[in-house]
C-alpha cells in the first residue's frame, strides 16, 4: 500500500458537525406559534447541512439561491432562509436567528478524533488540505479547536469559486499543496460531493456523518485504512 502523500478532508459531518442546542430553540416558533420540538430540531439541522440534493420545495427565486449557495455569502443566506421558510419558521427574525447560529464557527462540534487526527498527520509530516462546500469562513473553528496550524491549506468553494464534485476545487487544493492528486486521499461523508476527487485520481473514504457521539475514531480508521495509522 502507498502512503498518502496529502489528505484532503472534507469540513461538515467529517471533521465537524452541528448539532442542534435546544437553547437555540428556546424562543422559535414554528407554524402557528408552535415550539420546536426535538425531533423537528435534528430535521433542521439535517436540511441546513445536507451536502447534495434539494431539501425541501422552492420557488424560483429560492431554486435560484439553493444553485449558487455554496458560491455567494449572500445566495447562501438567501437559500437557507427560504429553507427554513418552508420548514415551517416563518417569522423572519426566527429564522435569521438561527440561519447566524450554522455560519458562526462555534457553533460547530468537532468529532472527537479531530484534533488527533490533524495533530498527528502534522507530527508525520503529512499535509492537509480542507475541501468544502461552504459560502463562510470556517477556520476559526480550527483556531477554536487549537488545530488551525495542522492545516496546510482552505479549498472553500465561495473562494475558490468551485463545488464539489466538480475537479477544480480538489485541484485548487493539490496545487496549493504542492503534490500529486493520484497520491492523495480524500475524505468526505458524500459519494457524490466528495468522491469527486476520484475523478483526479484519489482515492477516496467514506465516512457517516453521525452525532459526534456516535462517531469516536473514523477518521482515524480512515487513514489508517489507507497506511497512516496514527499513535
Amino acid at each position: 500500500m502507498t502512503t498518502p502523500a496529502a489528505v484532503l478532508f472534507d469540513f461538515s459531518g467529517t471533521l465537524f458537525r452541528l448539532e442542534e442546542d435546544e437553547s437555540w430553540f428556546t424562543d422559535l416558533r414554528v407554524g402557528d406559534d408552535e415550539q420546536i420540538d426535538g425531533h423537528l430540531q435534528a430535521e433542521l439541522m439535517r436540511r441546513m447541512t445536507q451536502p447534495v440534493g434539494s431539501v425541501v420545495t422552492l420557488d424560483d427565486d429560492g431554486h435560484r439561491a439553493w444553485e449558487a449557495r455554496d458560491l455567494d455569502p449572500a445566495m447562501h443566506r438567501a437559500a437557507y432562509l427560504a429553507v427554513l421558510k418552508a420548514s415551517g419558521v416563518h417569522r423572519v427574525e426566527h429564522a435569521e436567528a438561527l440561519y447566524d447560529k450554522v455560519i458562526d464557527p462555534s457553533s460547530w462540534t468537532p468529532y472527537p478524533d479531530t484534533a488527533r487526527v490533524l495533530h498527528g498527520l502534522a507530527d508525520r509530516g503529512v499535509p492537509v488540505a480542507v475541501v468544502s462546500n461552504i459560502a463562510f469562513d470556517l477556520r476559526a473553528a480550527f483556531d477554536l479547536l487549537g488545530v488551525h496550524d495542522t492545516v496546510a491549506h482552505y479549498a472553500l468553494s465561495f473562494e475558490v469559486g468551485a463545488v464539489k464534485p466538480d475537479a477544480a476545487i480538489f485541484r485548487s487544493a493539490v496545487d496549493a499543496l504542492g503534490v500529486d492528486p493520484a497520491s492523495c486521499l480524500m475524505v468526505g461523508d458524500s459519494e457524490e460531493a466528495d468522491g469527486g476527487a476520484q475523478a483526479l485520481g484519489m482515492s477516496f473514504a467514506l465516512l457517516d456523518p453521525l452525532p459526534t457521539s456516535e462517531r469516536p475514531s473514523a477518521l482515524l480508521d480512515a487513514v489508517a485504512a489507507h497506511g497512516l495509522a496514527l499513535a
